[in-house]
């Protein structure tokens, strides 16, 4: 009897688990397979510069997520270039979307002024090869402008008139993925109309230099103007005068500013 009981278990397990297994594959049957929505985009099969003309050639069609489709993304071939000619404004690489705003509009020519954003206007600033970075900075590179002149009496100052501009182009080349450093002439900056108007005052009454910004580094810093009397040690400090001090029967001198230098001070205070 034990034996039967054994038996009949064991047969039981095997047909549980037939069952179990059929009703597995029955319940997956039931449930259609989800797959994942694409759509259809234009990339780029080569490398592009600013200034290239796009062709068909240069372009293809690929599908690609339709949940992460970037704005600005053009779904055939012939939606891109069906409108007129189009020119690549911001370098694109392999395999990447061709987006709106790296391309200029139909029939468009590849001028400075596709580049610069809305409310924004490019002015263009004289420097040598010290002021600019040794023609280290390029197209895309963010930059600050110090002003640096003479004002009475012979006194020199540099400060800090704007921060966190960006470079349009260097003399007449304004591509991005330019990598070799020229010695510029110009600069062309993209600024407010409020800036352009610092700039070009600026550019009147002294020399600007630029001060290459790290990449992505984008905070406005305070800065302060500085003067001939703040470099070395300190610098020269006006006209001083010798006082004596007396002190239970011990004499000590000090150095102390005249009323001149004070005056002096308090106006160079009130300047910044």
């Amino acid at each position: 009897m034990i034996g039967f009981a054994v038996v009949f278990g064991l047969l039981a397990v095997f047909v549980a688990q037939i069952w179990l297994s059929n009703q597995a594959k029955m319940q997956v049957k039931r449930e259609p397979e989800k797959q994942l929505a694409t759509q259809t985009i234009v990339v780029a099969k080569q490398s592009l510069r600013f200034g290239t003309e796009l062709s068909a050639a240069m372009l293809q069609e690929v599908p690609w997520p339709a949940d992460a489709v970037p704005a600005g993304a053009f779904n055939t071939i012939n939606s891109l270039l069906g409108g007129g000619r189009r020119v690549v404004l911001a370098a694109i690489e392999p395999h990447e979307p061709v987006l709106a705003l790296k391309v200029t509009g139909a029939g468009q020519r590849a001028t400075l002024s596709a580049l610069v954003k809305p409310g924004m206007k490019a002015v263009t600033i004289r420097v040598n090869d010290v002021e600019g970075v040794g023609g280290f900075v390029l197209p895309g590179d963010h930059v600050d402008v110090a002003l640096t002149r003479t004002i009475d009496k012979g006194d020199a100052t540099t400060e800090v008139v704007l921060q966190n501009t960006r470079v349009l182009a260097i003399d007449q080349v304004a591509d991005e993925r330019a990598a070799k450093a020229t010695v510029a002439k110009s600069v062309t900056l993209e600024v407010t109309t409020l800036n352009a108007q610092k700039l070009w005052l600026a550019s009147s009454v002294g020399s600007l230099s630029l001060l290459l910004r790290k990449a992505g580094e984008t905070t406005e810093m305070k800065t302060t103007k500085v003067t001939l009397k703040d470099l070395g040690n300190g610098g020269s400090r006006g006209p001083t005068a010798t006082v004596s001090v007396t002190r239970a029967g011990a004499k000590q001198q000090y150095t102390v500013p005249t009323e001149e230098a004070v005056s002096e001070l308090e106006g160079r205070q009130a300047a910044y």
